[in-house]
């Protein structure tokens, strides 16, 4: 059973809808997996608070849960059991529990006051059944945000938001698209569990994206525009000169999509220089070539500089 959602998120029963968005948001931030790979305990926190946020969030809900008419996964709770009844009975002292004497008129009220209660339990409107999906999400849909069709089992298709940022493990709910209602109640909501795919270009740090860009060795030695490919769209980039393998740029903003208070992410580019197919003029001029001030790469290595 989940844990009650004001523990989790560290917050009072009467905390304002400010504070529990506040409070959601300082977890997420410190438990997103992107933020701590490895750490099962971290994404299971994260998930807790998701929930935890998405039943609080919710004024009727949270009212609900308030009432003990629903549990902290949004479940439906029994009814409460009538106080006393036909307990008070049974266990009266011996000789009165049974005496022939005894007036049973309150006892057969007891018993049709629980029946009434349960007739009227029955007959209540009631929300349906929260449903369960997954959807996989592409890796740019992830990033920027955009809007996904889940189709269900039995045909029908759903369009789903996908804020920008999202990760693998979180979910969405879209409300009034779960189970039917019973008696006339409100249909419950769909809980869809996001997978974002990998993508052959870029890796994601946490709001960073991370992307190998190949460079001759022209634009290595001499710097100059070039053009990225970037997750909206393609961008023109100057490289400074003498940029070795390994060397990083970073584009500011350019990252995952920015969404609330968030600012936008960073693209860091790694260079990766690419010398390429033979070529004899290149290889002449390298014969007769003598630098101005000669280097060894690998003087760091130990090897003696020739």
């Amino acid at each position: 059973m989940a844990e009650d959602p004001y523990k989790v998120l560290g917050v009072a029963r009467d905390a304002t809808p400010e504070a529990i968005k506040k409070a959601y948001r300082k977890l997420a931030r410190q438990n997103h997996p992107d933020l701590n790979p490895g750490k099962p305990e971290a994404e299971a926190r994260f998930k807790a608070a998701s929930s935890a946020h998405d039943l609080l969030s919710d004024p009727d809900r949270r009212a609900r849960f308030d009432r003990g008419e629903i549990d902290a996964e949004g479940q439906e709770m029994p009814p409460p059991r009538p106080a006393g009844g036909w307990r008070r009975h049974a266990d009266a002292a011996s000789g009165g529990r049974y005496d022939p004497n005894v007036d049973l008129g309150d006892f057969g009220d007891v018993f049709a006051d629980l029946f009434a209660r349960q007739r009227a339990a029955e007959s209540a409107p009631r929300p349906g059944r929260d449903m369960a999906y997954q959807l996989r999400v592409p890796f740019l849909s992830a990033v920027l945000g955009a809007t996904e069709q889940l189709v269900l089992p039995d045909g029908r298709q759903l369009s789903v938001r996908i804020p920008p940022g999202v990760v693998s493990g979180q979910s969405l709910r879209l409300r009034g698209q779960g189970g039917p209602g019973r008696n006339g109640g409100p249909p419950g909501n769909a809980v869809i569990e996001l997978e974002v795919a990998d993508h052959p270009l870029y890796r994601r740090e946490g709001f960073d994206l991370h992307l190998d860009l190949p460079v001759t060795l022209r634009e290595a030695v001499l710097g100059g525009p070039v053009t990225v490919p970037a997750p909206t769209g393609p961008l023109r980039v100057t490289l400074p000169a003498g940029s070795d393998t390994g060397r990083v740029v970073r584009l500011r903003g350019k990252g995952v999509a920015a969404e609330g208070n968030r600012a936008a992410g960073d693209l860091l580019l790694t260079l990766r220089v690419m010398v390429g197919k033979p070529d004899a003029a290149l290889e002449a001029f390298l014969r007769d070539w003598k630098p101005e001030h000669p280097q060894n790469p690998r003087e760091a290595m130990g090897e003696a500089t020739p």
